[in-house]
């Protein structure tokens, strides 16, 4: 009775042959236990009868025995593990839903699997996994979370579970591929490839969240730029509106003031004729007095001598052709308007003119030229901002930069995207050029300044000749008085714009526009020749304030 109660380890219920529970066991000579499918098929497969454990041989095979005290024992085993899984299944495990991996051992309802073994190919709920958990033999074996089609992890050919990795192939093989089908293939462990893929993957991602984290950067400081664009044209806008409002109002003010003045002036003429009527009224009433008293006399010739010198020549005023004539208004309103209409003409054109000139000052550069490109004649200052034409032709290194025949220079500073601006000071010169050049222009030897070679640029010459050498050159007609003592040069890259003002007066000289910008561009300058002095003020690179 104690030995039906008694429950051993439970290594000692699984046959070291299927390494599962025992079923029909049955006994060896030597005494050890193994199912009596297990070692029958054992000894009719092997070349001769010996005890799996012991490796005792036996000359005839035995017969085998069921021993029945261990018989009972594996039975009441059994019956103990069935009630243990039914009582945790019902507690704790729930049957296995769709996409989730079930127990290949459970027969009936088949619970959620809670590992897969890489060496049995089977899946196991928490009850049919114990025995991995606790039998010595099954604890070497590699457990993982369950996954389905467990054959796949096999070998096709060799019946082998994948265990390695075949970097020259790009395939998973098992221990037998290295040895037979890729002998002299680079083979490594999967865990050593698996590490190598988990961190050029990490890495991969990695770089990708970093793209996406740059990308948003600059998505948030496009409509930063965005918004500072937009509230510079809301004040230039509101700047604009302001002034023609302004404008208007003013126009109205006039208007209403020669109006009310007009109507002043006839209020005044009537109140003078209307004062000296009331006078000569006044007068003419005393004398009626007069003439009244005098009609009471008998002295007849004293009455006709003082009637005669009543008749003075002061009241002898003919009003008859006087009148107040009302001042015409008809047409003032359409002339003020009119008038007003091209105030507000001219003041739109110059208010836009200088909103224009503020919005392309925002992409100011700080440039500095380069002496490397300079012709030999050319003389720069110590901060690289001034540049004239000298004398003396220089003994320099005609390095490929340098311009050898004529006198020109460019900047340091390349552009070859956006936008950009600068501003040169043109004061007290007979002679310039300004503009922009791509990197590839020629420097030796003629040199035709047009788009089709490369420059993009206006020029002054005999202090009053300006033309745009858009090939043809195009003459302009400056409008602005004084001629321009400073010009700005503002570059739109991929519009492919390059636009001149005349800075201190906030007024466009030219655009060349439509242009195809293909490389890198350089701002370019040329002084002019120096003309015995008569030419001889510098260009200067000004630094550009925005009014």
């Amino acid at each position: 009775m104690a030995a039906a109660n008694y429950l051993p380890s439970e290594d000692q219920f699984l046959c070291s042959i299927c390494l599962d529970v025992f079923t029909d066991p049955v006994s060896t000579p030597c005494g050890h236990n193994f199912c009596k499918n297990c070692i029958t098929e054992h000894w009719n497969i092997s070349d001769r009868c010996q005890c799996p454990l012991c490796k005792e041989t036996f000359t005839i095979k035995p017969d085998l025995r069921v021993n029945t005290l261990f018989s009972e024992m594996v039975a009441q085993f059994r019956q103990s593990a069935q009630q243990k899984a039914s009582s945790s299944s019902s507690s704790q495990q729930q049957a296995a839903k769709p996409g989730e991996v079930p127990c290949d051992v459970c027969t009936g309802t088949k619970l959620k699997a809670l590992k897969s073994c890489l060496v049995c190919l089977v899946s196991y709920c928490e009850t049919h996994l114990e025995p991995h958990l606790t039998a010595s033999r099954l604890k070497r074996h590699q457990l993982i979370d369950p996954v389905e089609n467990l054959e796949d992890r096999m070998c096709t050919k060799h019946d082998k579970p994948l265990e390695l990795f075949c970097k020259t192939d790009q395939t998973c093989v098992c221990m037998l591929c290295p040895v037979l089908d890729h002998k002299t293939h680079d083979v490594v462990p999967l865990k050593e490839e698996y590490e190598g893929k988990k961190a050029e993957l990490e890495a991969e991602i990695q770089q990708m969240i970093q793209k996406r984290q740059l990308k948003i950067q600059e998505i948030k400081h496009s409509v930063d730029l965005s918004e500072k664009d937009a509230n510079r044209e809301i004040a230039g806008g509101v700047q604009v509106f302001t002034a023609l409002k302004e404008c208007v109002e003013r126009g109205l003010n006039e208007l209403i003031k020669m109006i009310e003045e007009k109507q002043k002036t006839t209020e005044k003429q009537a109140e003078d004729l209307i004062r000296e009527l009331e006078q000569e009224i006044s007068e003419l009433k005393k004398r009626n007095t007069e003439v009244e008293q005098l009609s009471h006399s008998e002295d007849h010739l004293h009455l006709l001598q003082s009637v005669q010198s009543m008749k003075a020549p002061r009241l002898s005023k003919d009003w008859t052709e006087v009148s107040v004539r009302p001042p015409s208004y008809e047409g003032t309103v359409v002339r003020a308007v009119s008038q007003l209409e091209e105030t507000l003409s001219e003041q739109i054109k110059t208010l836009l003119a200088v909103s224009e000139l503020k919005r392309v000052q925002q992409y100011a550069v700080d440039l500095t030229l380069d002496p490397d490109t300079a012709h030999p004649k050319l003389i720069l200052s110590d901060d690289g901002k001034q540049v004239k034409c000298g004398d003396v032709r220089k003994n320099l290194p005609d390095n490929p930069e340098r311009f050898s025949r004529f006198i020109i220079i460019l900047a340091k500073q390349s552009f070859s995207s956006g936008r950009f601006y600068f501003e040169v000071q043109v004061k007290e010169k007979t002679e310039w050029d300004l503009g922009v050049a791509r990197e590839s222009i020629n420097r030796k030897g003629n040199i035709t300044l047009r788009p089709q070679d490369g420059f993009w640029t206006v020029w002054l010459r005999n202090g009053n000749e300006y033309k745009a050498l858009a090939g043809p050159s195009v003459l302009l007609s400056l409008k602005s008085q004084p001629q321009p003592q400073k010009v700005g040069v503002f570059v739109d890259y991929e519009e492919g714009l390059v636009s001149f003002y005349d800075v201190d007066a906030a007024a466009l000289i030219y655009s060349f526009t439509g242009c195809s910008f293909t490389e890198k561009l350089f701002p370019y300058f040329s002084p002019g020749d120096n003309y015995f002095g008569i030419n001889s003020a510098p260009l200067i690179i000004s630094p550009v304030r925005v009014k």
